[in-house]
């Protein structure tokens, strides 16, 4: 394997969390296993990246901050700003990157987030092979659960999809697209959208991973766990109507499993309705909202639970599906997205998504399965422990992304 200088594009990087921040730190730490790396980032991840350095530094990591000036940077406030200020901030480090490359020579350069294949980047404009991604954003919920989204959900769907449809026909993201030597993408959804666009060298690989230090500790995590307790499913993540919550409550109170708990961890604009929802049902003694945790507190709460419920119908691939796998806590799932390449038949169920009754009903089946099976809810925990050390592990998914390095260097 040679030694690649590598140029690394990462908005979104910080360490100690999920989703895009620790997609960003962890495979820039990751690829530094194996690669001179230089990462670009914003300069406000600066302070915690550096008090991670300071306990474990990485030599062969070289971090690059930059930030638009203060009058711009009062694009970002809102949500609907972000996108703007990222505009303007890709502008702003291609000059960076290009003295960078002048300076270094890289042999690729990467770009790891924002993850969406119709958010641009600047630095395919760079002469060196661009890989771009791995990036989501393909994935839809299915149109026969939108009637149970509620003016707002059915708002932001339409937004959505219309932002995308939108965005698909800017000129910056199909020449990113074009101009890319490969296209890594988390699903076959997104896969099919960008090939419509004109991209060629595209591979699916999911974005999420975990370390091997985390997947030892959550398996340590799950054995201390207490048997002397009731049955607990659980369900992780923001309370936004595509997290799809309510499918999983009603799916429990379908259950014959009386002495169940039904556990629930996050915060959003749906608690309030998912709450009034426990109540009308008849399950409110049993269900518990515990709100928005730091992630450790959400681990340890995952661990005391046997099951995880994950009904979201649009998900590029989140970490909380390979969290449990590797805690040994069996995952009900939707047969949608990123999930349905994390999950397996030997690692969980996945329901086929077709109407929201359907949906309902299956979860419940899969519920009252695993509640009353406990050798089988050991044999998928077990079998999900073994998908993500061979498949989900970071040095694992390093090797796979220097594999397509390799690849792209190698047709210049």
């Amino acid at each position: 394997m040679t030694r690649l200088k590598v140029l690394i594009s990462a908005y979104a990087c910080e360490p100690g969390l999920g989703s895009e921040p620790g997609v960003g730190w962890n495979l820039a730490c990751s690829l530094g296993t194996l690669h001179d790396v230089w990462v670009i980032t914003r300069a406000n991840n600066r302070s915690s990246i550096e008090s991670a350095l300071a306990d474990a530094p990485m030599a062969s990591v070289h971090w690059v901050y930059y930030d638009l000036p203060k009058t711009v940077r009062a694009l970002k406030r809102g949500q609907f700003g972000v996108r703007p200020y990222y505009y303007l901030w890709q502008i702003g480090i291609l000059r960076v990157a290009r003295q960078l490359h002048e300076d270094v020579k890289f042999d690729v350069v990467q770009h790891a987030t924002f993850a969406k294949y119709w958010s641009p980047s600047l630095l395919s404009r760079i002469n060196a092979p661009f890989v771009f991604g791995p990036v989501g954003g393909g994935e839809s919920a299915p149109f026969a659960f939108w009637m149970g989204f509620g003016f707002r959900g059915v708002a932001y769907e339409t937004a959505r999809h219309l932002l995308r449809w939108l965005s698909e026909r800017d000129p910056m993201v199909r020449r990113t697209l074009r101009e890319s030597e490969a296209v890594l993408v988390t699903t076959e959804e997104a896969a099919a959208r960008v090939a419509s666009i004109g991209a060629e060298g595209v591979h699916v690989l999911p974005e999420a991973a975990l370390s091997q230090q985390e997947i030892d500790e959550l398996g340590r995590r799950a054995e201390m766990s207490s048997p002397d307790r009731p049955l607990r499913f659980v369900s992780m993540g923001r309370l936004l109507h595509f997290k799809a919550f309510d499918l999983a409550l009603r799916a429990f109170a379908d259950t014959r499993l009386e002495d169940a708990e039904f556990w629930i961890v996050g915060a959003g604009p749906k608690r309030a309705s998912l709450e009034r929802l426990s109540a009308r049902l008849g399950i409110a003694g049993r269900t518990r909202f515990l709100g928005a945790l730091p992630r450790k507190d959400a681990l340890d709460v995952l661990c005391q639970c046997d099951i995880l419920v994950h009904p979201s119908l649009h998900e590029s691939g989140g970490w909380v599906c390979l969290e449990a796998m590797a805690a040994a806590r069996p995952v009900i799932c939707m047969d949608l997205g990123g999930t349905a390449v994390q999950v397996t038949e030997k690692t969980g169920i996945k329901i086929p998504a077709l109407s929201r009754s359907q949906a309902v009903q299956g979860i419940a089946s899969a519920m009252q399965l695993l509640g009353g099976d406990p050798v089988l809810r050991a044999t998928l925990g077990q079998g999900g422990r073994r998908r993500v050390r061979e498949s989900f592990e970071w040095t694992a998914r390093a090797l796979e992304i220097t594999g397509v390095y390799e690849d792209v260097v190698g047709r210049q």
